[in-house]
């Protein structure tokens, strides 16, 4: 009888525990942030120290061309948070979210495989008979490639017009192509896997990167309190740390 009521007794704890679970996981709220592919590294972090002060909280990133997560939100696509590289971007969808914020800047880069076979040395060096990758005219690298080229006079026949910047650095990492034009926070990511050759002409195409909450966020409070987490100390920190200016 002592035995059975043991039995039974460990039964109901396992029940009990089972059920706290269940409600435990039921009280996690899922913020869900639409960043451009530029902030992959950065907002990954930001994500994980938001989480360490808010255990209750799953953030959730989609990471794509500013331009695509524009046309999504304008498509009704539910979200609590955007972040734009660029404000042209923002401003497709300025009837649709909160008032937009900046937070970083970041500037253009020229990436080449490790030994530079190319022998690629300047951005008038991308005029050449040399395989060039950029963005798309639409995203905010390719429109931040088109001016810092045109100020500089260069004229660059891409072989590849890419949808976001991280398959720009995809491709010259992979070696199919000579050289990419990307953000110079996206060559520090790389690390060792690219080599890095700046250009005075990046100065001429400076972006600026905003955020902002969406109308009709699931849980509107949340997403203004990361919007802040961004904007503060601890943002600061981490977009510096992987190489984003200061507005």
């Amino acid at each position: 009888m002592a035995k059975l009521k043991l039995i039974t007794g460990a039964l109901l704890a396992l029940v009990l525990f089972a059920g706290c679970g269940q409600a435990g996981s039921e009280q996690q709220r899922t913020l869900t942030v639409l960043a451009a592919a530029s902030l992959t590294e950065s907002f990954d972090e930001l994500g994980a120290r938001f989480t360490a002060e808010h255990p209750d909280v799953r953030v959730q990133f989609d990471y794509q061309g500013s331009s695509t997560l524009a046309e999504q939100i304008e498509q009704g696509r539910p979200a609590d948070v955007f972040a734009s590289a660029d404000e042209e971007n923002m401003a497709k969808v300025r009837d649709l979210v909160g008032a937009p914020q900046t937070f970083a800047t970041n500037q253009l880069t020229i990436v080449v495989p490790p030994g530079n076979p190319a022998g690629i040395g300047s951005l008038a060096d991308l005029s050449g008979d040399h395989a060039v990758v950029v963005c798309a005219p639409q995203v905010p690298c390719g429109s931040a490639a088109q001016q810092v080229t045109r100020a500089a006079g260069v004229r660059v026949k891409p072989v590849s017009e890419e949808n976001d910047v991280k398959s720009v650095l995809q491709k010259v990492v992979a070696g199919e192509a000579d050289a990419g034009l990307v953000y110079v926070t996206d060559a520090k990511a790389a690390g060792e896997k690219v080599q890095v050759i700046d250009f005075p002409e990046s100065q001429q195409a400076v972006n600026s990167y905003p955020v902002a909450t969406v109308n009709g966020a699931p849980d509107p409070e949340l997403a203004a309190q990361f919007v802040e987490f961004v904007r503060g100390p601890v943002g600061r920190e981490v977009l510096a740390h992987h190489g984003f200016g200061t507005p």
